[in-house]
């Protein structure tokens, strides 16, 4: 369950952060890291993959205008550079780096991994989006804010209806991929299309 006194016997500064991307076949990787304001009702809170998309886009303008967040992007030329989980860490820290620090600040991650090992004041928790609100918040900024990405980009990519599966590599994505080539926005080190495009 979802509760900020669990956050605060870490820090009284703490910031989540959660990427969303790591799977599709095109796009982005996107962090979004949030810091809540010390009264945020968390009940409305859960991981973004949890609620229905009206909530979810409901919850993105309450996080968005009421609390500090700043997002992280790894492009698609540097996850088929670094590959995805490095490309991750990347957009992590480029999220963070927008933030200034105190002292005192934490950092909770959702996942095993640190983004910055060198870093102590990064915590990884497993399932964090699951136990922490800050993570929670920062796992719907990030997904909102892709998904919107990605329906922007559909509107000149028809083909592949990116407004429908966000870049996953669905059926009718592997489909449209194999009929009309890929674009610029897909990543060309991930199987399926690496498969493709060798045959």
């Amino acid at each position: 369950m979802l509760n900020l006194i669990d956050e605060y016997k870490i820090s009284k500064f703490i910031i989540g952060i959660d990427e969303v991307g790591r799977g599709p076949l095109a796009g982005p990787v996107v962090s979004a890291a949030v810091k809540l304001t010390e009264n945020f009702d968390v009940k409305q809170l859960d991981d973004s993959k949890k609620l229905s998309k009206i909530k979810r886009n409901k919850m993105y303008k309450v996080i968005t205008n009421t609390c500090k967040y700043h997002l992280g992007i790894a492009n698609v030329k540097e996850i088929d550079k670094y590959n995805i989980l490095q490309a991750t860490f990347l957009s992590m820290r480029r999220a963070i780096g927008k933030f200034e620090l105190p002292s005192n600040y934490r950092i909770i991650v959702d996942g095993p991994w640190s983004f910055d090992k060198k870093n102590k004041n990064i915590i990884p928790k497993i399932k964090g989006d699951l136990m922490y609100p800050s993570i929670a918040a920062a796992s719907i900024v990030a997904k909102v804010y892709r998904d919107n990405l990605m329906l922007r980009l559909s509107k000149k990519y028809s083909n592949y209806a990116w407004d429908a599966n966000s870049g996953y590599g669905t059926k009718k994505h592997i489909e449209a991929i194999k009929n009309f080539g890929i674009t610029v926005h897909h990543r060309k080190s991930f199987a399926p299309i690496h498969q493709i495009l060798n045959l």
